[in-house]
């Protein structure tokens, strides 16, 4: 059995495994106060361009965002956040638990546009009664978005300008950013993405590391309290090192960009082959996920060999399939996975 079903099922490159040994004996400073998050925090400033920049530690994705976005709302303001958004779609509600709203604005192809987000907060203003409503109080996309498409930096651009005329911070999600910057036609680097936000993660889970996420403030606009915002969530690790080694070792050597452009250069594999055998695609991904429409029969037979995500229904008796290649996929599965498919007449 091959598997294509997400990017964070594998363990970690041999490289984060190797300083976790090295310093297993260390001993360090608990809570991310030691010095291996603290050489792990400069190499990530270095990277973004940002010697200013305020960085945390947290373990996973959903944690950091409900975190986050909690640090940055009053208790009446909610996060705008296009539908198929992963904070909308795919954490169990994890913000409204923190009691913020998530407020929904249409999507093309998973992203925001900045009309789109403009008009929404026009007519909020213009709105004589908008005190008896939620406020919007930041607005949340991710890098690439829930259906591998990538913003431009335009694009990028456009929507900061947005939140800058209405004063509202802007936060990336990026628990898949490394494969957004290296995707083939990528304009996005990190210093420019970090110029163009308040706030913005960098996954590890899915690229590299056992576990741990880095939340970088670009205009030190992190809570003053932050650390003990992330106590009430139950999001310091007592053992912090483990999660600024990891981020020591993806950020030497630029490993972890390397990891991420091996995983693009499987996926586009991965689709040439769904090209040539003549499957059609449900939305058109340049990342590290990629939609395919298969018949039901053919999704039965081929779960038979291959783990992959039934992603949605389509018609005439067919499914949506994501399969998601990794740091960690080997030439041997995608090769696997062609012998696997057959051609479509």
């Amino acid at each position: 059995m091959i598997s294509f079903e997400c990017d964070y099922n594998n363990g970690a490159h041999p490289k984060v495994l190797e300083n976790l040994v090295k310093y297993n004996d260390a001993k360090p400073t608990p809570y991310g106060f030691d010095e291996f998050s603290d050489r792990a925090k400069q190499r990530i400033r270095e990277a973004c361009g940002l010697p200013d920049a305020q960085i945390f530690f947290l373990t996973g994705g959903t944690q950091t965002n409900a975190t986050t976005i909690d640090s940055m709302l009053y208790q009446y303001e909610g996060v705008i956040c296009v539908g198929s958004g992963h904070i909308n779609v795919h954490e169990a509600g994890a913000v409204e638990f923190t009691e913020h709203k998530i407020i929904t604005i249409a999507d093309t192809d998973g992203k925001m546009e900045a009309a789109t987000l403009d008009r929404y907060l026009d007519d909020f203003y213009h709105d004589g009664n908008r005190d008896h409503a939620v406020h919007p109080g930041l607005v949340y996309i991710t890098f690439p978005t829930e259906l591998g498409t990538l913003y431009t930096a335009a694009e990028l651009a456009a929507i900061y300008q947005v939140c800058q005329r209405y004063d509202i911070p802007l936060y990336i999600d990026g628990a898949r950013l490394g494969y957004g910057l290296m995707a083939e036609g990528s304009d996005v680097t990190l210093p420019y993405l970090a110029r163009h936000c308040d706030v913005f993660y960098i996954g590890g889970t899915k690229i590299g590391a056992l576990c741990g996420e880095a939340v970088v403030f670009t205009n030190r606009q992190a809570h003053k309290h932050f650390f003990s915002i992330q106590k009430q969530h139950g999001a310091v690790i007592a053992k912090g090192a483990l999660i600024g080694l990891q981020f020591e070792a993806l950020f030497t050597d630029d490993l972890y960009f390397r990891l991420a452009g091996h995983a693009i250069e499987m996926a586009m594999r991965m689709k040439q082959i769904f090209r040539e055998k003549g499957y059609e695609f449900y939305v058109d991904s340049p990342t590290n996920q990629q939609f395919v429409i298969l018949d039901n029969q053919e999704v039965e037979r081929l779960s038979q060999h291959v783990e992959f995500t039934h992603f949605g229904q389509a018609p005439h008796h067919r499914t949506i399939c994501r399969f998601v290649t990794s740091w960690a996929t080997t030439e041997e599965e995608i090769d696997t996975l062609k012998r696997l498919l057959p051609n479509k007449e």
